[in-house]
């Protein structure tokens, strides 16, 4: 029998997606027969229509960043909470940041419950068994328009190439399938090494560009376009010509050729930067993409309210010309549990991020602000009493006096989180909980639950603002410096939210440094911080203690009025004293390794 007469079982998903139970890498085994439902490939792939459903499974497994039940990355915890952006305290069985990280206690031969990844239990190889699935047998579509077919198997293509990113990121090279794995095929699959898995990325990217549009109507939303191949590729080619993995200097003792390229090179920061150029020429050629912008008010007037919801709609909302890669579990409601579980433990963000956030004019916040002594501050640290304010607690209005980008990633002692209500953030509130760090998740949590009743959620795997500070980046380090472009690219991810540009004159370092710092304020909770914290090798990010806010406000609900001082963010970590790069990659499960098809151990695991 024909390896393909029979398709793996099928299943039908709300969203009206066929599934099919894949052979992939992992648990759900490569020796693992799979059940068969007597569906012939002449029913799958008798019209383009019918076909689709198959290319859409490759779509639905994969990479989404908010806790689903898709997956148990971190135990339902952001990938944030392992940076220095975030702290958990969840009391829940299987949490990851405090059972396995903080601790210390990640090991290869551990449960992989809670891990940030855990290679052979994810789902990117089940994306790449039905993206070849898909493009073996493609062909077999009777009359199928040649233009459209061409499409969706640069599509099957990018799908791949997208598994394949979010693998080479979290643990390095990996096998490189490049066929629909059969029934009775030998198990085996050498690693392949770190620069051949990014070669192959680059190349799947190549390879499917031409035959995607730049961009796509409505009805088409979160299909793969051209512009997310090159976007795609500019993003990867960034990560691997960073220092930790393009240096003459390993990042581990036992660092090797599955996890960097065991040498630097400056083509590969040229590479880079031609992938950069190759994006913004399609973009001068096509246009559509653009940061979404905000509104003024009836009297004509920006504030920060308004640059607020425009950085919003950038992350939160389908559809918008910011939008370069978007994936869905779920068509319907929200992801109440997760909201839930900010609420019910004492997780939230750090001090040591918010003090990173400038003021609203763009001044950096002080590194040595006098939270105790209020006559002391050259601004209130949040807001300030204002007639004609955005926010309005208790009959009393205030305005906004950070970066509009903090109050949109992090609910803030006195602002409005969740219900309508000020956040439980602050020391003596109604529902704070223990070890709370004085400030909350607002990212994809939001202000009201208006804002998130019947919204279609999404995540924006890929935003514009990161092509252009990628691309920024590229240039700066390909040309020993920042170029215009690179000021114009980085200063318009700032104007959006109503900063002024970054000052003339810098060096490659200290643009460098103006850059990642940038990041951090654009992406957070969007699983960008983890990735230039280790690419970057930013050791003091992982090893310095973080700091929290200790706030008591003028009331236990809806407080107006706050004193403040300074705390140590708990759980303590132990990388502030035992820290090693190995970290920088998630370990390979022992029993992964073990099956002796070619997986093998990443350093120091």
């Amino acid at each position: 029998m024909n390896r393909f007469v029979k398709i793996l079982t099928i299943v039908l998903l709300a969203a009206g997606m066929v599934a099919c139970e894949s052979m992939k890498l992992g648990d759900a085994g490569l020796s693992k027969a799979p059940e068969t439902s007597g569906a012939t490939l002449d029913t799958l792939f008798a019209t383009l229509k019918d076909a689709d459903k198959v290319l859409a499974q490759a779509y639905y497994y994969l990479p989404y960043g908010l806790p689903t039940d898709f997956d148990d990355k971190l135990g339902d915890s952001p990938l944030e909470a392992i940076t220095d952006h975030y702290v958990s305290n969840s009391k829940k069985a299987g949490d990851g940041p405090t059972g396995l990280y903080y601790t210390g206690a990640l090991g290869a031969g551990t449960s992989t419950t809670g891990w940030a990844y855990a290679f052979g239990k994810e789902k990117d190889y089940s994306t790449i068994r039905y993206a070849w699935f898909f493009l073996e047998n493609a062909d077999r579509i009777p009359n199928a328009d040649p233009v459209l077919l061409a499409r969706k198997k640069a599509e099957a293509k990018m799908c791949m190439a997208i598994a394949y990113a979010n693998m080479v990121r979290y643990v390095g090279g990996v096998p490189i399938v490049d066929h629909a794995i059969s029934l009775g095929e030998p198990l085996e699959f050498p690693r392949n090494t770190f620069e051949e898995t990014i070669n192959y990325i680059v190349k799947l990217c190549d390879e499917a560009a031409p035959d995607l549009p730049w961009s796509v109507d409505p009805v088409d939303d979160g299909r793969l376009t051209r512009a997310a191949a090159l976007g795609l590729k500019l993003r990867i080619l960034c990560f691997a010509a960073s220092p930790t993995f393009n240096s003459d200097t390993k990042w581990h003792p036992q660092a090797d050729e599955y996890t960097c390229y065991g040498n630097y090179s400056a083509a590969r920061w040229q590479a880079a930067k031609a992938a950069a150029d190759e994006f913004m020429k399609e973009q001068l050629s096509n246009g559509f993409y653009a940061l979404v912008q905000a509104k003024p008010d009836a009297m004509g007037l920006y504030t920060p309210r308004s640059y607020r919801m425009a950085y919003r709609s950038g992350y939160y909302d389908r559809g918008t010309t910011e939008s370069i890669i978007s994936t869905r579990k779920s068509n319907s409601g929200f992801h109440d549990e997760f909201v839930d579980d900010i609420n019910d433990y004492g997780n939230g963000a750090t001090l040591t991020w918010v003090n990173k956030f400038p003021f609203a004019d763009g001044t950096p916040f002080p590194e040595d602000f006098d939270w105790e002594h209020k006559e002391n501050w050259p601004e209130y640290p949040f807001f300030k009493p204002d007639p004609n304010g955005d926010l309005e607690v208790n009959n009393a209005k205030f305005i906004e006096t950070r970066d509009p980008r903090l109050y949109e990633n992090i609910c803030v002692p006195g602002d409005i989180w969740r219900s309508g209500t000020v956040g439980p953030c602050y020391d003596g509130a109604k529902g704070r909980q223990d070890n709370c760090p004085g400030f909350l998740q607002m990212k994809y949590v939001l202000q009201y639950s208006t804002d998130r009743k019947d919204h279609l959620t999404h995540w924006c795997l890929m935003r514009f603002a990161e092509v252009l500070l990628n691309a920024a980046e590229a240039y700066n380090e390909a040309d020993g410096g920042p170029s215009d472009k690179a000021y114009t690219w980085v200063n318009a991810v700032r104007a959006r939210v109503g900063l002024p540009g970054l000052p003339e004159g810098m060096n490659q370092e200290e643009f460098r440094k103006a850059l990642i710092l940038e990041r951090e304020l654009e992406f957070g909770f969007e699983e960008v911080r983890w990735f230039d914290m280790v690419r970057w090798g930013l050791t003091e990010a992982f090893t310095t203690p973080l700091l929290g806010l200790y706030s008591l406000g003028n009331s236990n609900q809806n407080a107006t009025s706050f004193t403040h001082a300074i705390k140590e963010a708990r759980p303590s970590r132990q990388w502030y004293t035992k820290w090693d790069t190995k970290w920088y990659l998630s370990p390979i499960p022992s029993s992964e390794v073990n099956k002796n098809y070619g997986m093998t151990q990443n350093p120091g695991w």
